[in-house]
């Protein structure tokens, strides 16, 4: 079972279908990104999973549970949407022993939390000074004083400059590595892409495309291949006889929607010489605008 499932959900308000039958999972151990133009269904989608609204149809689940279902859900599962708020006068340290006391977590994890986020510095000044950036990192160390089993982020880098997204970038990764569930919402898709093992893309409440980054970024027939051949004719009416799609892509090479095994076989058994066997993919702006329909 995955630790978050997604599941036929749908959801609409008045006559706007924000999400229709969506169906995703995301797994322990792994960073998912959660993409989609605005007003694609994301928020409502996360909101759906965190029980802040109900959906009209399906269910959305952690480890078969909802989220009103968990015991003790803050030490489940941690989240970060946008806009969170923050009493103003407040420490950042006096936020987060409140956050601790609410959800019965030790005390001490309030200074852990504040040195993984890089804000023990910090700690003592009132929010209210606090830049958008260690805001948000403010934010982060709300979600991970559960120690959770599942991390979700919705835009998580907003705010951040060059070096706070090389520290989320870690902090995804390392997550990952302890075996949480990450699931991560951002439109800097050439971040998503240096930072997730899976990708989820939706477009108008609809699922377009899931799986691992590389599967999604070779399109939906998976991976390319880019190939030259001495023969690239007969190598081109081989792998059509397999239908196994072929483009030509200019220069005597051809774009082949394959691994480059299949494109090896049907060489080797025919004795057609290669001189180029390079597999490829494309960017992940062209994957989104591809699955989604927007304008490049």
């Amino acid at each position: 079972m995955s630790a978050i499932e997604i599941q036929g959900v749908s959801k609409s308000f008045g006559k706007v279908h924000a999400v229709e039958e969506l169906s995703f999972t995301v797994d322990a151990g792994r960073v998912t990104g959660f993409l989609g133009p605005n007003g694609a269904g994301k928020s409502t989608t996360l909101r759906i999973l965190l029980g802040l609204i109900n959906a009209d149809a399906g269910a959305a689940t952690f480890d078969g549970r909802r989220y009103a279902e968990l015991d003790h859900p803050s030490a489940r599962v941690g989240a970060v949407l946008e806009h969170a708020s923050f009493h103003p006068g407040r420490s950042g340290r006096d936020h987060l022993r409140v956050l601790a006391a609410a959800g019965g977590h030790p005390d001490a994890r309030v200074d852990e939390v504040l040195g993984q986020v890089e804000l023990t510095a910090a700690a003592d000044r009132r929010v209210k000074g606090y830049s958008m950036g260690m805001r948000q990192r403010l934010a982060i160390a709300a979600a991970l004083l559960g120690d959770p089993e599942v991390l979700i982020l919705d835009e998580p880098v907003n705010g951040l400059d060059p070096p706070g997204i090389r520290w989320i970038r870690g902090l995804l990764r390392q997550e990952a590595a302890r075996g949480r569930a990450v699931l991560v919402s951002s439109h800097l898709l050439s971040e998503v892409a240096q930072s997730v093992d899976d990708v989820v893309v939706i477009a108008r409440g609809v699922l377009r495309g899931s799986g691992p980054l590389e599967q999604v970024l070779g399109g939906e027939d998976g991976a390319l291949t880019r190939v030259r051949a001495r023969d690239a004719e007969r190598l081109a009416e081989l792998l059509r006889a397999q239908d196994v799609s072929v483009e030509p892509d200019g220069d005597g090479t051809l774009l082949v929607r394959g691994g480059t095994e299949v494109v090896g076989v049907a060489a080797a058994e025919h004795r057609i010489v290669l001189t180029e066997l390079v597999p490829v993919a494309r960017s992940l702006e062209d994957a989104f605008f591809a699955l989604t329909g927007e304008a490049s």
